[in-house]
C-alpha cells in the first residue's frame, strides 16, 4: 500500500537529489513512508527547510519538524525549522507570525527549494489527520467539501477545478501558499486512495505537481474521474 509507494517516492527522490540543493519538506502520512524509506544515493549535503506549521499532536506522521529533522539527518545539510503551528485563529495573526524573522527565514528557504515533498489530503473525515489532531472538525470539513473544496495540498484547501478554495482557513495557514509551491521546480507527492481522488485530481490541475507516485487503481480512477468532468474530444 502506501509503504510501498513511499519506497517507490524515495528512489525517484534519491535521483533527484544533488549536491547544495534544498529540499522543501510537509507533513503527512506518506511524507512520512518516504522519509521511513529514504537511502541517499551519494553523500551530497542537502538543506531541508519545513515548508508547513506544526501540529501539536502525539501521531509521528502529523509531526514536520520530526519528519524534516528525520530527512536531514540523512542527507548531512542544514535544517530549517517552522516555529509555528500549521493554523492559527485568524488571517490577521497569520500574517503577523509570518513577517517574524525566524518563521519568514525558514520560508524563503524553502520558497527556493529546488524540490519539494508534499502531502494530499482528502475531505472525508474518516481520513483527515486534522481532524486527526483536532484541527478542524468534522462538521467543518464536511462544510468545506460542501462549498466545493475537493481536499488539501500542503496545508492549502483547493477544488476540483485546480483552483484554490475560497476559505478562512487558507488564509490561517502557515506555511507554502499554492502559488509558491507551484514555483518550485520539482514537487513529488505520493496519495493514493478511493477517498483522495478528488484532491488528487484538483492537485494535477492546479500545475504544483512533477511527479505524483500512487497505485494502479487510483489512476484508473483518476482517468476516469477526469473523463465524466471534461470529457476527451475526438478528433
Amino acid at each position: 500500500g502506501l509503504r510501498r509507494l513511499g519506497q517507490m517516492a524515495a528512489r525517484h527522490l534519491a535521483l533527484a537529489l544533488q549536491d547544495g540543493m534544498t529540499l522543501a519538506v510537509c507533513l503527512g502520512r506518506s511524507s512520512y513512508e518516504v522519509i521511513n524509506a529514504f537511502r541517499p544515493l551519494t553523500q551530497a549535503r542537502v538543506n531541508v527547510a519545513q515548508a508547513m506549521g506544526s501540529i501539536p499532536s502525539a501521531i509521528p506522521y502529523l509531526d514536520s519538524s520530526a519528519l524534516a529533522r528525520q530527512l536531514a539527518s540523512k542527507l548531512g545539510g542544514q535544517i530549517m525549522l517552522l516555529s509555528s503551528p500549521l493554523y492559527v485563529n485568524s488571517p490577521a495573526t497569520a500574517k503577523l507570525l509570518r513577517s517574524q524573522p525566524s518563521i519568514d527565514r525558514t520560508l524563503e528557504a524553502a520558497r527556493n527549494a529546488s524540490i519539494a515533498l508534499v502531502g494530499i489530503g482528502g475531505t472525508s473525515p474518516k481520513t483527515s489527520h486534522y481532524i486527526d489532531a483536532e484541527l478542524i472538525t468534522a462538521g467543518q470539513l464536511r462544510q468545506l467539501e460542501a462549498d466545493g473544496a475537493a481536499g488539501d495540498i500542503g496545508g492549502q484547501f483547493i477544488r476540483e477545478s485546480g483552483q484554490l478554495h475560497p476559505c478562512t482557513i487558507n488564509n490561517c495557514m502557515i506555511g507554502l501558499t499554492l502559488d509558491e509551491l507551484r514555483r518550485i521546480p520539482n514537487t513529488i507527492a505520493v496519495a493514493a486512495g478511493t477517498a483522495k481522488v478528488k484532491a488528487i485530481l484538483g492537485v494535477l490541475r492546479s500545475g504544483v505537481l512533477n511527479a505524483l507516485c500512487t497505485d494502479q487503481q487510483t489512476a484508473a480512477e483518476l482517468v476516469r474521474l477526469a473523463e465524466r468532468k471534461r470529457p476527451l474530444r475526438s478528433h
